[in-house]
């Protein structure tokens, strides 16, 4: 992580060191904010930002699921982050970091009247799971934390609170030396990675769960529409652990993770034990995509 110049907060622009909250933020204490992750990438025509209107939508979604007015528009929005990346100067590929809280002023559960704070960092950032991952593969825990069921929470918003099942099942996963988690739902079915969207392949066909306890993810959108335009048959349905560890394939999709190989599952070699042909055939097309070497996804980049 490469420290930016400026971070974005309620409509100005201020020195990075000096982007701070008081230490009775409201989301702080209890845990109700959304946040966006959101990647611009270094093209020959510019540094590009993908998908930035299906992104900052969603951002807005998670802010209505969890009853968050935001004080700014999708338009608003998009246009912070697009006047973040002109100012600051940026050599290579950059992750934006939106976030919609709650601020100081009122303490106790009930936070309808709080103050509501927006805020918008980038920074440049490489491969969130490396860049030898990115070729040869990583290994997989599945978590004993299961993924937060529908009953407790709403898992199609990005919100913050969220996350604490997900950074202790990653904690949990690095601590046993692998790489990445993969969590069950509440009835033992594979949900999703820590972070990211799951996918196996069998047979030539290309297998992810639904989002019936996850985000929607924008980047397993988009690898869906290009394994369908590459003339793959993708499914979308419930997968056990033991079909996993039988897989020929397997890999994590994510706007940080990208298309990341999964070369081992609970110490079971998936396939090869290395990047699979599907796989390596979706991760080339999608990076041409965010490139910008496709012209027929040339609607998904924001030039800056």
């Amino acid at each position: 992580m490469k420290q930016a110049d400026t971070i974005w907060m309620n409509g100005k622009l201020v020195p990075w060191d000096e982007a701070k909250v008081h230490v009775l933020t409201h989301t702080l204490h209890y845990g109700n904010g959304v946040f966006e992750g959101t990647r611009a990438y270094k093209t020959d025509k510019g540094l590009a930002i993908f998908r930035l209107r299906d992104h900052t939508r969603r951002l807005l979604n998670s802010a209505k699921i969890t009853m968050i007015d935001s004080p700014y528009t999708v338009e608003e929005l998009e246009d912070a982050q697009i006047g973040l990346l002109r100012a600051n100067r940026f050599e290579g590929n950059v992750y934006i970091r939106p976030l919609i809280y709650l601020g100081y002023g009122v303490m106790g559960l009930y936070h309808r009247n709080c103050p509501v704070e927006v805020a918008i960092a980038a920074w440049e950032w490489g491969s969130y799971l490396g860049d030898e991952g990115l070729e040869k593969g990583i290994r997989v825990k599945i978590s004993s934390f299961a993924r937060n069921s529908v009953k407790s929470t709403m898992g199609k918003a990005k919100a913050v609170a969220n996350y604490l099942n997900s950074q202790m099942a990653k904690f949990e996963a690095l601590e046993a030396g692998y790489e990445e988690a993969l969590l069950l739902d509440d009835e033992g079915f594979i949900a999703e990675g820590s972070g990211e969207c799951f996918f196996i392949v069998r047979d030539g066909k290309i297998i992810t769960p639904p989002h019936d306890n996850s985000l929607e993810s924008i980047t397993q959108a988009t690898v869906i529409e290009l394994a369908e335009k590459l003339g793959y048959t993708v499914e979308f349905r419930r997968i056990t652990r033991d079909e996993v560890y039988v897989a020929d394939e397997a890999f994590f999709t994510g706007t940080a993770a990208e298309v990341t190989p999964v070369r081992e599952v609970d110490a079971r070699v998936i396939g090869d034990g290395k990047r699979g042909p599907v796989t390596e055939h979706l991760q080339k097309a999608y990076f041409d995509v965010v490139y910008g070497r496709n012209p027929d996804f040339e609607h998904y980049l924001t030039y800056i």
